[in-house]
């Protein structure tokens, strides 16, 4: 099977260098929500600093916005950020016991909570056979042919499709590190490709 290859070599070029483990939802929530527009190096500096001072919801609400700006500077649109953690904390709080829900539908209720950041906390945090579709995974997605959609919810049942469930959880990290290494998304590097011949873009 052509998916399946596909995913067999990018596990055996990129094997050891996945960063993403199961963790704390919570973590994963917010982490996601701050690397909207932002580096992963940023990201990952600004995550760290953040949960150095900030363990669960409840302490979010302690702080006002401005502090929570503070904290999270210089991450992209950081103020509007600050506003959306502050909110999605206070209904944490308020309706979920201080716990980040487990289900899509109450992930995509969250301000400023989309598909890819609610199938991150699912597939990162909660360990579910999803795949999150960022700039990487559309990409690389539509240029093998396992897409022909630009709608991130279509390139997700389009995915869930043709990909087997016991690949869906590594899906994102391989594409995201094939992405920056390889097919990169303003000029891939074809000629270095280990799996050229199972690409559609090179082979119309």
């Amino acid at each position: 099977m052509r998916v399946e290859e596909i995913i067999k070599r990018l596990r055996k070029r990129y094997k050891g260098r996945f960063f993403m483990e199961v963790k704390d939802p919570f973590y994963v929530l917010i982490s996601t929500l701050l690397s909207h527009r932002t580096k992963d190096e940023l990201t990952i500096k600004v995550a760290k600093r953040f949960f150095e001072k900030i363990k669960k919801p409840e302490d979010v609400l302690k702080l006002s916005v401005e502090e929570i700006s503070r904290l999270i500077y210089p991450v992209g649109f950081y103020r509007q950020k600050a506003k959306k953690i502050k909110k999605i904390c206070k209904i944490l709080v308020e309706n979920f016991g201080g716990k980040v829900p487990s289900e899509r539908e109450e992930l995509l209720k969250l301000p400023g909570v989309g598909p890819k950041t609610a199938d991150c906390v699912l597939c990162y945090a909660f360990g579910k056979d999803v795949i999150p579709v960022d700039v990487h995974v559309k990409v690389i997605a539509k240029r093998l042919g396992l897409t022909k959609s630009n709608d991130i919810e279509e390139i997700r049942r389009d995915l869930h499709a043709v990909i087997p469930k016991k690949y869906r959880k590594i899906v994102n990290e391989l594409f995201v590190q094939f992405g920056k290494d390889i097919c990169r998304t303003k000029k891939p590097r074809c000629e270095i490709c280990p799996i050229r011949e199972l690409c559609i873009l090179k082979n119309k």
